[in-house]
Order: C-alpha cells, then structure tokens, then sequence
C-alpha cells in the first residue's frame, strides 16, 4: 500500500546554479509496508493540516529549538513493529518491577512505580477533570509515564496511542487486545454482570450492554498482574472492596476487562472526525468529547474507557491501572491537537473556561508543578519540555 499526501511530494531542483536549496515539505513518514489498516478520514485530516501547523511554527516565538522535524513521533500501536510493541511492553512490567516514589505509609496499597501514576489519578481525579485542565492535564501527565519509561526503563521509543477507529469492529481480536505476547493482553474471561449505566441517556443508550468478557485476564504479557489500588468507583459488583475507605489500601487482585464491542460501535472514525470538525469552540469540542445524551451519542471519551471495561479500567478513578489508559487518552490528546491545528494561530491560546494567566497544574510526585497555559502546545510547551507529534 502506497501512501500519499501533499507532505510526500518531492520537489526536485532543476533550477539554475544561482537557485538556492528546494525545502522538502514536511513528512509524517507513516508506515507504507502493506500493514492494513488504510488512511482514514480522521488520519488524512491530519495530514491536510499539517502545512497549517507548520507555517504557525515558523512564526511562533518559543518552541525551545523544537520542530516538526526533530520532535518525538507517537506511533499508533498498530503501525509499530513487533519488536517495538514488545519493548513497550517490557518497559511497563519494568515500571510495575521497581519501588515506588510515594509514601508508602500514608498510602499503602503502591506496590511499585507503575502504582505511583495510578495514585496520582486517584488522589488528582477532580484536579485532572477539571474543565480547564482535563486536556492540558492529561498531557502533563501522559508525558510524564513516557519519560518514566524511557529514563527509568530503558525504553527507546515513545508512548503509543490507539486509533479507537481501527478496531471498532472487533476490538477484541485486535492486536491490541488480541492476548499474544505482543498484545496489550486479552480479554477477560466470562463474567456475569449487568453491564455500565450511562447518565442522562435515554433507553437503550442508558446503559452499555456487557459483552462476553468481565473476568480475569488470562493471556498475554500482563496476565499475571495484580491491581492493588482502589476501587475508589462503583465497577463490577463483585470487586473486593478496599479495606480503607479512601480506597489507597493494599486490595491485591487480578486485572480484569470487558473488551466490549457495544461501547466501541461509538468509536469509529466518523464519530472522531465529526467532533473534530463540527466544534467550533474548545469548550464545544471538549463537552461534544465528553458525550451528547440529546444525540444518543456517549462521546469517543466515554466510549474508549468502556471498550476496555472491567476492574480498574472502568473505574473513573483507578482507570490508568489498566496500562492500555494510556493508549486511550494518548489518542485524546491526539485529537486535540488535530482540532487546534485547523486553526492553530486561534486554538493553541484557548482552553475551556479560559483559567486565569497564573493557572496550573500539579501531579505531586509525578511531575513538576506546570503553568497550565503552557501545556496547550506539544511542540514547545511544558517550558519547552515537550517535544512531539502524532503519526
């Protein structure tokens, strides 16, 4: 399969002696070995953008020597080789291998680094879904994990996302979710419960039906890894309960989903390319993200959590113990930057609710407290720390 797109094109210099050097345009360089899963609409919007985004680099002041050119490249999981997958894999069972950095006193259920990022979810929760901060927060805190697994666990790569459309149809027998080595693990085994009610919505939309999975996770490299956090949220009734009420006790079980292909039906390209080209405003886009009961619309936001489900994936709280949280909300923060792209002069100085100039965010021990206006940009932000793009 060949790939084209206006960034593909070479310009070839047959010009005089006199004439300077041609600038070849940018290239996202996307996988064009036959993998197969084509360009969708929301993927081409992407690359139809791009000439718009670079042209706002080139005049905006303070990108800290980060361009499109030497910024990271976050992959779609999809796209990447085998060996890469396996080598993110490592490198979280290496996170979930080492001692963590919060106090184990105060909060006794972190067993290891990989639960200090779970705790700062639980312990942030209203702080990260905030209205202003939910999307600048959240890249804070995505970046934060990839450079944890890069400096602490020899990873070389960056942190995947996942492109919900590529496996709305059969979620379960993706490569992400297939249960090979390789995979991000399998379903969960059968389990009987009643599904997830939704708030708001109107029969038959105000409740995702369970699918065939809910139990433990039996395949592939995280079957054998133990949740130890929460539940802080109602999930599956039959969740042990944490012996401490805030939740931060040691509640040692196995990791568990519903990889549910009712929740992803609402996840296929048309519905992220209409969020993204429909809302005018940030605030628009973020409510239109979030779920449109008025439409029987759950939102791409809602519908990624659910398609994974189970114990601690689908709880509002614990969700980032399931390590394909990250994927999920790596394609949020993917999505927010094709909707700032279509008007980026505008949309990179907009949040929702418009926070105050000196407004910020703070992980505690996951990452250094942050300006929250200066999180709106991957290429720059974060005092010029982050250094990134999408491809």
């Amino acid at each position: 399969m060949v790939l084209t797109s206006w960034a593909t094109v070479l310009f070839l210099a047959f010009a005089t002696v006199r004439a300077g050097p041609v600038k070849t345009p940018f290239s996202l360089n996307r996988r064009s070995d036959g993998f197969p899963y084509p360009l969708d609409e929301v993927d081409k919007l992407e690359e139809d953008l791009l000439p718009k985004y670079e042209a706002y680099l080139a005049k905006k002041n303070g990108t800290h020597g980060c361009t499109l050119e030497n910024a990271a490249r976050r992959q779609e999981w999809h796209d990447m080789t085998v060996a890469h997958r396996e080598e993110y894999i490592a490198a979280v069972l290496c996170l979930q291998s080492k001692p963590p950095k919060a106090d184990q006193a105060k909060y006794p259920g972190v067993m290891n680094r990989y639960d200090d990022f779970v705790l700062t979810h639980e312990t942030q929760a209203m702080h990260l879904h905030s209205t202003p901060h939910l999307f600048p927060a959240h890249r804070l805190y995505i970046w934060a994990f990839e450079k944890a697994l890069r400096e602490e666990c020899g990873y070389t790569g960056w942190q995947p996302y996942w492109n919900w459309g590529r496996t709305a149809s059969d979620p379960a027998n993706s490569a992400l979710f297939n249960g090979n080595m390789s995979s991000m693990g399998g379903n969960g085994a059968k389990s009987n419960y009643a599904g997830v009610p939704t708030t708001g919505f109107k029969a038959p939309y105000d409740k995702i039906p369970a699918d065939v999975g809910g139990g433990c996770v039996t395949d592939g490299p995280f079957k054998n890894m133990t949740i130890s956090l929460g539940p802080l949220g109602t999930v599956l009734p039959d969740v042990p309960k944490n012996p401490r009420a805030d939740g931060f006790g040691a509640n040692p079980r196995c990791l568990r989903r519903d990889v549910n292909k009712y929740a992803a039906a609402m996840t296929t390209a048309n519905y992220t390319y209409a969020l993204i080209t429909e809302a005018s405003s940030v605030d628009q886009f973020q409510k239109n993200m979030l779920g449109m009961p008025e439409k029987n619309d759950w939102g791409v936001h809602m519908a990624g959590h659910y398609t994974i489900g189970g114990d601690p994936g689908g709880d509002f709280f614990s969700s980032p113990g399931d390590p394909v949280f990250w994927f999920h909300h790596g394609m949020v923060d993917r999505i927010w930057w094709i909707w700032q792209m279509q008007d980026p002069d505008t949309r990179m100085n907009v949040l929702p609710d418009t926070p105050p100039v000196d407004d910020f965010v703070d992980l505690n021990w996951t990452a250094d407290r942050a300006q929250t206006w200066d999180l709106n940009d991957s290429v720059g932000g974060n005092a010029g720390a982050f250094c990134y793009i999408y491809v």
